[in-house]
């Protein structure tokens, strides 16, 4: 129960981002709302004295403010990944190839240690209850552990759970 409990939490890490984008999508639009319907009232308010020429400017002003928010909002994330590229790229300053790519490679060679330790640990402990003449579901029940399973889990939910949640644009 543990082992499903923690795959399912690992994997539903991976949509947290959206998750986070979605109530942000629902806030921004609640606010687009608000700011129409208070720009639909002044329209009528203009219209009514007749100031059509007036509300066609600032229609113009809406869309000018708007679209400058916008660009700054775009400009803004652009500075920032050019920021932490930058970062990266200074770490690196002065190492040779091979100490990037093997900065690079910690976590999936950390991940391809612990899943072969674990393999050589399970093959070893059927072995010795094949040798030992133990029963087949003692033997199967020593190798696989509730929290070996938990950690094995965790480790493919982190690895290939955030993938399902990633949008290819």
């Amino acid at each position: 129960m543990l082992t499903l409990l923690s795959t399912m939490i690992s994997f539903l890490m991976g949509g947290l981002p959206k998750l986070l984008d979605f109530f942000q999508d629902r806030s921004n639009k609640g606010h687009e709302l608000a700011l129409m319907s208070l720009q639909t009232e002044k329209e009528l308010a203009m219209v009514e004295k007749g100031y059509i020429a007036q509300q066609k400017v600032e229609e113009i002003r809406t869309d000018q403010i708007q679209i400058t928010a916008e660009t700054r909002k775009a400009e803004i994330l652009v500075e920032e990944r050019k920021a932490l590229l930058a970062h990266d790229v200074s770490i690196g300053e002065g190492a040779s190839r091979w100490v990037i790519n093997m900065r690079a490679s910690v976590r999936p060679i950390i991940t391809y240690i612990f899943v072969f330790e674990l393999v050589a640990i399970n093959i070893a402990i059927i072995i010795w209850g094949w040798t030992s003449n133990l029963p087949f579901e003692q033997v199967i029940d020593a190798a696989f552990t509730n929290d070996e399973m938990l950690m094995l889990s965790s480790i493919v939910a982190f690895w290939f759970g955030g993938q399902a949640f990633s949008s290819k644009k």
